[in-house]
């Protein structure tokens, strides 16, 4: 394995680092009171990654059983318990536990815990997640036909 072919051919670096302090608000907080931070998007990162914090109340549940056909996804835990589902078992995930879903990889997760959860996503190559995470709450007002447009548009393919 070696090193992807140069993208930037200057031979001089420059200045081009985003700073996200710590305290500017979720830019998301959903019905089941879930925030969601917008880290790293596609559109920061010019495509390369997206990169989410989620902070979930307790109880706050997770989306069932999916895979996506064009990204894979991350989970790293920052604080509480996550139950992930790796495609074969579900684990209760703590701080410090890791996830690598590849593109194609069966995955789910949730906070059934009685405490908060928090953690990062990170999805590669980035894809424009925004908008999925802003109206997925909104599906069940879809017809058959939208939903079924709305998640083939976001690349999430359900399994249960």
């Amino acid at each position: 394995m070696s090193y992807p072919s140069d993208r930037y051919h200057s031979e001089k670096g420059e200045v081009s680092a985003s700073f996200r302090p710590a305290d500017i608000p979720a830019e998301l907080t959903g019905a089941s009171g879930t925030r969601t931070r917008y880290l790293a998007t596609t559109a920061s990162t010019g495509g390369e990654f997206g990169l989410y914090q989620m902070d979930m109340p307790p109880r706050a549940g997770g989306p069932a059983t999916h895979f996506h056909k064009t990204i894979s996804e991350s989970f790293f835990i920052l604080d509480g318990t996550v139950r992930l589902f790796d495609g074969n078992q579900w684990v209760d995930a703590k701080k410090g536990d890791f996830l690598y879903v590849p593109t194609g990889g069966l995955h789910a997760f949730r906070n059934e815990s009685d405490e908060p959860a928090s953690f990062l996503i990170l999805f590669a190559p980035g894809a424009p997640r925004e908008e999925y995470f802003e109206k997925v709450g909104t599906v069940a007002t879809m017809t058959a036909e939208e939903r079924t447009e709305f998640f083939l548009k976001h690349d999430t393919y359900w399994t249960d």
